[in-house]
Parts: structure tokens; C-alpha cells; sequence
């Protein structure tokens, strides 16, 4: 009898090597290589990656596409609008979503309560890896929701899980979590990247061929990221990513990829003893609401998605007794950070070289389009002044390196909701002014920095 050859595979990228070494040949990352040992491949049998692609793709052959009908696939609503909002207007048949996010923020709890909505009319099956079966009934107690006819199954083998869920025939699959499942075929332990590739692939298989559709929690690592290697996150059709703040009790779920919908989608929860409730009104959550005015904070409308929010950023600039002045930045990238100050000096005239910066947006949400720019400048500028910004105002824009205010998209619709907050002045790129300013608004364009500094400081 042969011996089965073993191989050594990355945990970050997914590639192997015949002989383990340090450092990953392809990705670079450092003591990520394990040992494993390659799937076997037989008659009834799909290496992943290989001829599954055929078999889950629909039809063989070359088609022209103007041949090829293309149908809306049908949507399911969760029963939580928020939910659906992220996967893009509701769960689709026969897609494979994978769900991250640090331990105890609220995974289990989100698809436990959605699972017993969709109990009501459709067949559930909830597998769990991690809890046993009295553990789930006593969180679905705690969550009101001990009554609904949910089918729950305590299992780690990807093949027993398949075979309960061919006699079972559910709608909706949930699998927590995917790190602990493992497949007979592979000889590794749960969570090494064979099995999770094996496992996965198996589960996105069975989601394609049979309809059904399937969510996969995932554990993440100390970066953030969804452990194993980053060929999990392209089997599947939807990968989602639960944020918070530390000590918050709000939930952002986000969307970073996306098959059948938009990424960057986001769904705001809050949670409470009776589990997640959903936010109606992002907005009122990330504005603090000052009763009087105070310096170094700007309110921008930012846009996540197909939502626009509006968002405040708050400054504090203050003398440095240090060599090497500060710049922290929560929310917001502190490489920009530097270059906006540095923008700030050249072409505004007003320089934070002795100071130390801190910027921090508030609750806990991160924001990455560069319409923050313009709003983080004048933030910083109204605490190194001790002004406080003109009230009902928002921001929004980006800055260039040569000092212009450049458009951001969707520039009136940003406007728009700005106005359904009661704010009533705009400071906003000269290539995003209305023709019509909403009503009761005043919209004040701005070419430069220099100009947006004027308009603040003349008030």
C-alpha cells in the first residue's frame, strides 16, 4: 500500500509546499505552513476545486450570451430587516453565506433569532459544533423564541451533517461554526486549512445542487479577519462581518463581498437582554447630539452602501510636549490623517506641526471613503481654534494633495438626508452643488481648503 504524501499548506493563502519551511513562497506570511494531507480522489468523488465548478455551474458547454436567460433570483426575507438590507434584499436559494466576528458579539444570537422566523414557514435545520443542544435551547428561551419549530442537530462531521440534511430537506441550513467541522477524508484536525477547505466545499456543493441555502459562522483572528486561508471567503456567495466598539452595545453587520447584492451594505443592531433589535435610525446612534456648541466636532454624511448616514467627527488638538507630535485616528486611516495635516499647512495656511491630533468617530464606526476628509479638516480646525462649527451644518467632500475639493458620489442624495435631520447649511464640493438646494438649506460650494476655511471661519 502507498503512503499518502503529505504536504504542508499556508493558512493565509491556501498554498502548498512539499516541505515546510518558515516563511510561505507565495504570500509571504511567516510560520503559517502546516501539514496536511491531500484529499483523495475517486469515481464519486470532486477534488475541491476541480470538476465541482462543473457540476455546481448549471450546464456544460460554451453558450453565446445573448443566448443565455438570466432570471431575479427569488429573495426570502429573514424577518429582520436589517438582515435582509445586507444580503441585499433578502436570502437567496442555494447561496452559501459565511458570517464573522469576534467571540461573543452576537453571531449565534443574530442567526438563531432569524432561523426562528424563518421556522415559521420553511424547514430549518440549525447544526452547532461548538454548544450542545440544551446550551441552544436555553439561549432560544432567552431570546422568546423556545416555541418556534426549529430542527437543531449536534454534529462535527461535514458527511453526517450532509446525510441529515439530505433526510431532512430544510430551506435553510446554519452551520456554527465551520472551524470545527472536519471530513473524514482529510487527515487533519478540525480548523486546519484541508478541512476547512474540504468541509466548505462539501457545504457550497450541497447549497448549489440542492437549493438549499446554507450559513457558515466563522471564527476570526486577532487581526479581525476570518481564520483559515482566504480561498473560504471565495467559495462562498456572501461573507459578512459583525463590528462594535469596545463597551458598545451597538452591532454593525457589514458586507464585504457580495453576489447577489451590494458590498459595503450595512445593518445596524443593538443588543440587549432579549438579543439584537434592530436600529431604524442609524443616524440618531452616530451623532452625539450637543445641546450647546463645542469645539472640534463636524458632522459629515457618509455613505455605506446604499444608505446614507450621517456620521460626527470629533477632534482634539492640543499642544505636543513631545519631539514627535501625535496623530491618532479611530475610525478613520491615520496615514490620511498625516497627509490631510500636511495639505492643511501647504494650502491652508494653518499648521499642527507643534500639535498633537486625535480624531475619533463616533459610535465606533469605521469609515474609509475619503468624503471624510473635508469634515476631519474642519474638525480639527474648529478645536485649534476653540470655535465651535456653525450648528445644523454637515461636511462633506474630498481633499486633493494640490489643496482642491474634489465631488463625491451621490452627492445630492447626501444632501437630502441631510435635510431630513434638520440641518440646514452644507459645506460641500463645488462639483456636487444642486441645481435646487433642498428646501430650507443653504448649500455653500467650495473649489479649495482655502475656501471651506473661509466659510467656516467668517462665522
Amino acid at each position: 500500500m502507498a503512503r499518502a504524501k503529505t504536504v504542508y499548506e499556508c493558512e493565509n493563502c491556501g498554498a502548498q509546499a512539499p516541505k515546510w519551511s518558515g516563511q510561505c513562497a507565495d504570500c509571504g506570511a511567516w510560520n503559517t505552513l502546516v501539514e496536511s494531507r491531500p484529499v483523495a480522489s475517486g469515481p464519486g468523488r470532486v477534488a475541491p476545486g476541480g470538476r465541482a465548478r462543473a457540476q455546481y455551474a448549471g450546464a456544460s458547454g460554451v453558450f453565446d450570451l445573448s443566448d443565455v436567460k438570466g432570471r431575479e433570483a427569488a429573495r426570502v426575507s429573514t424577518g429582520l430587516s436589517e438582515l435582509d438590507r445586507v444580503l441585499g434584499g433578502g436570502l437567496v436559494a442555494g447561496s452559501a453565506v459565511l458570517i464573522g466576528g469576534d467571540p461573543g458579539i452576537g453571531k449565534s444570537t443574530l442567526l438563531l433569532q432569524a432561523c426562528a422566523r424563518l421556522a415559521n414557514d420553511r424547514g430549518v435545520l440549525y447544526v452547532t459544533g461548538e454548544e450542545s443542544l440544551e446550551q441552544v435551547r436555553l439561549r432560544a428561551e432567552r431570546l422568546a423564541v423556545g416555541d418556534a419549530s426549529l430542527r437543531l442537530a449536534a454534529e462535527t462531521c461535514v458527511e453526517r451533517i450532509l446525510a441529515t440534511a439530505e433526510a431532512e430537506k430544510p430551506a435553510v441550513l446554519i452551520v456554527d461554526s465551520i472551524q470545527t467541522i472536519f471530513s473524514e477524508a482529510v487527515q487533519s484536525a478540525p480548523g486546519a486549512v484541508g478541512q476547512l477547505r474540504e468541509s466548505a466545499a462539501q457545504l457550497v456543493r450541497f447549497a448549489k445542487q440542492t437549493g438549499t441555502a446554507v450559513f457558515l459562522v466563522g471564527h476570526v483572528t486577532k487581526e479581525g479577519v476570518i481564520a483559515g486561508p482566504r480561498v473560504l471567503e471565495h467559495m462562498v456567495d456572501t461573507v459578512l462581518y459583525f463590528e462594535n466598539d469596545a463597551g458598545s452595545r451597538y452591532r454593525v453587520i457589514r458586507a464585504v463581498k457580495n453576489r447577489f447584492g451590494a458590498v459595503n451594505e450595512l445593518g445596524v443592531f443593538a443588543m440587549d437582554d432579549a438579543g439584537l433589535k434592530e436600529v431604524r435610525n442609524p443616524s440618531a446612534i452616530f451623532l452625539s447630539g450637543h445641546e450647546t456648541g463645542v469645539s472640534g466636532s463636524a458632522v459629515m454624511v457618509a455613505r455605506e452602501g446604499s444608505r446614507p448616514l450621517l456620521v460626527e467627527v470629533q477632534a482634539l488638538v492640543d499642544a505636543s510636549h513631545m519631539n514627535n507630535p501625535r496623530r491618532v485616528a479611530v475610525g478613520l486611516d491615520q496615514n490620511r490623517l498625516s497627509m490631510l495635516l500636511a495639505v492643511m499647512h501647504r494650502h491652508g495656511g494653518i499648521a499642527m506641526a507643534d500639535q498633537d491630533v486625535f480624531i475619533n468617530v463616533v459610535g465606533g464606526l469605521k469609515v474609509e471613503e475619503t468624503a471624510a476628509d473635508l469634515p476631519l479638516l474642519m474638525a480639527a480646525l474648529s478645536s485649534f481654534r476653540d470655535r465651535p462649527l456653525p450648528a445644523e451644518m454637515v461636511v462633506f467632500g474630498e481633499i486633493g494633495l494640490s489643496g482642491e475639493v474634489r465631488p463625491v458620489y451621490n452627492g445630492e442624495e447626501r444632501l437630502n438626508e441631510a435635510a431630513k435631520h434638520g440641518f440646514r447649511r452644507a459645506i460641500v464640493p463645488k462639483a456636487n452643488a444642486p441645481r435646487r438646494a433642498p428646501a430650507g438649506m443653504e448649500v455653500v460650494p467650495v473649489r479649495r481648503l482655502s475656501d471651506a476655511i473661509n466659510a467656516v471661519l467668517r462665522d
